[in-house]
């Protein structure tokens, strides 16, 4: 009765909060009907995909227990999607400059949904991961061409207020998916994917109805070479830390399932750089890493990632430690996902005054102590709730406006697509090695509280690293240089 209670007041929490969201989002911001409903399009799309990546948590040990696999190959579920998200986003981004946008955020909702419908009807885990695959792959099309649909329709002086609500709507939809999925999960964890299919349905037939056809910018060499060799060093990366043994690890680094591995990943990357170099159309500029503050914000984005796969483990850590049903321990993500709701148009609000040093110095500070407490103290109630709301309005900084807004500054409006894009790429490499570290941790010292400390533990580390990382930003004054 009383989780029951508290269900039911979130319920109406989510309610006012998406309403508040909404209006001051769609109405008080756009003036123009047709651009409002082009956004609408977009806030849906990037929702629905922001969504999954939640909902995947509480599905975890429903799907372990329904295809009988180990912690190991159960992070794959995790790690694939974000793994072709990665390979998506650039790909998507190109083809998008090629094609059109609008036709290329449709392709990549209907692969989105096409996806889901595979993962929710599979009959083994092989199957289960081609769907997770797809799924990624739209995914990773649809955030940075929305990203950039944003960016042109905000002006400059409202640009921090607007990336705010951006990052809200994944806050938003880390606070639906946690309980979407406990009110599904008695159903059959296939629910969780099923209820993104009519959604995607609904966002491709409103977005051949109010989305604009653009004009289509010609492209005469698509950088293939660049687009393989990126698939090849992220795919090794996973596959490589995913079969590291933490209680041998020496030893399972002389392994011929890690090691060859790690290496085909340093010389493909390596090679990524020459040929992105030399490339008339490149997948990812290097020119982009001549800035210091891409560069020092593109470290920060990576252990970012890293942070947020932990999100992903947090109602696995609630079964083990509290002896929750899997419905009930979707609610332990609430704490945190409701401080990044809260957090990220506030942030927003007041980043065009304070600019994104400070805020992402202070997030860094408040996740590294968030993560610390729950390593410590997670096993108490009162201590995972206080430490979840630490964690919240700390990646509430690190993920949300401040970053895209150092790359907005930072980079021509003619890269904007590939600049956002960029973020997402990084985000999407610390999430990769982050899962898959989690997964190995949990694999190789057994899954219990200890296990789950010992991982968070890390987390926390990484978490201060950043806030070091983050002291060579830009200061507010140069930043205002930057953008005049």
């Amino acid at each position: 009765m009383y989780f029951y209670n508290i269900e039911f007041n979130f319920i109406q929490l989510i309610k006012l909060t998406m309403i508040n969201l909404f209006k001051n989002w769609v109405y008080d911001r756009m003036d123009d009907n047709n651009r409002n409903q082009v956004l609408l399009v977009l806030f849906i799309g990037v929702l629905m995909g922001a969504i999954d990546i939640a909902i995947v948590g509480p599905a975890l040990p429903a799907i372990r227990s329904y295809f009988n696999v180990d912690n190991r190959n159960l992070v794959w579920i995790y790690t694939i999607y974000v793994l072709f998200f990665m390979i998506g986003t650039p790909f998507m981004a190109k083809l998008s400059d090629r094609r059109g946008r609008r036709v290329i955020y449709l392709l990549d909702v209907g692969l989105f949904g096409l996806g889901s419908f595979i993962t929710a009807s599979s009959p083994s885990l092989n199957v289960l991961l081609i769907g997770r695959a797809i799924q990624g792959l739209g995914a990773g099309g649809i955030f940075p061409i929305a990203s950039a649909f944003i960016g042109d329709t905000f002006p400059l002086e409202k640009r921090g207020s607007a990336l705010g609500i951006i990052g809200a709507v994944f806050g938003v939809s880390y606070l639906i998916g946690p309980l979407l999925g406990g009110l599904l999960i008695g159903y059959g964890w296939q629910w969780l994917f099923v209820v993104n299919i009519p959604v995607a349905v609904l966002v491709i037939i409103l977005g051949l109805k109010f989305l604009p056809k653009a004009n289509n910018k010609l492209v005469n060499h698509f950088d293939w070479k660049g687009m393989l060799l990126l698939g090849v060093s992220v795919t090794s990366l996973a596959y490589g830390i995913n079969q590291i043994n933490i209680q041998n690890f020496y030893f399972s680094l002389e392994s011929t399932k890690v090691w060859p591995f790690l290496l085909i990943f340093i010389l493909s990357l390596l090679l990524f750089w020459v040929i992105e170099k030399n490339a008339n159309d490149p997948i990812i500029s290097t020119s982009f890493f001549t800035s210091r503050q891409i560069s020092l914000t593109s470290i920060i984005s990576v252990f970012t990632g890293l942070n947020e796969a932990g999100l992903v483990f947090i109602p696995a850590f609630a079964i083990t430690a509290y002896g929750f049903n899997n419905s009930t321990a979707s609610l332990m993500l609430l704490p945190v996902v409701l401080s990044i709701s809260i957090g990220a148009p506030i942030i927003g609000r007041i980043l065009d005054k304070t600019g994104s040093k400070v805020l992402m110095l202070i997030g860094g500070l408040m996740l590294g102590m968030g993560l610390l407490i729950f390593e410590s103290f997670g096993y108490y109630f009162n201590y995972f709730i206080l430490s979840g709301v630490l964690i919240g309005l700390g990646l509430s900084a690190l993920l949300g406006a401040p970053v895209r807004y150092i790359m907005l500054n930072e980079i021509d409006e003619s890269d904007r697509a590939s600049g956002q894009g960029l973020i997402n790429i990084n985000t999407s490499a610390g999430q990769l090695i982050g899962g898959t570290l989690i997964g190995t941790i949990l694999a190789s010292l057994g899954a219990g509280v200890n296990a789950y400390q010992s991982a968070y533990f890390l987390l926390a580390i990484t978490a201060f690293i950043l806030t070091f990382i983050a002291l060579g930003l830009k200061g507010r004054r140069a930043e205002l240089e930057t953008m005049k």
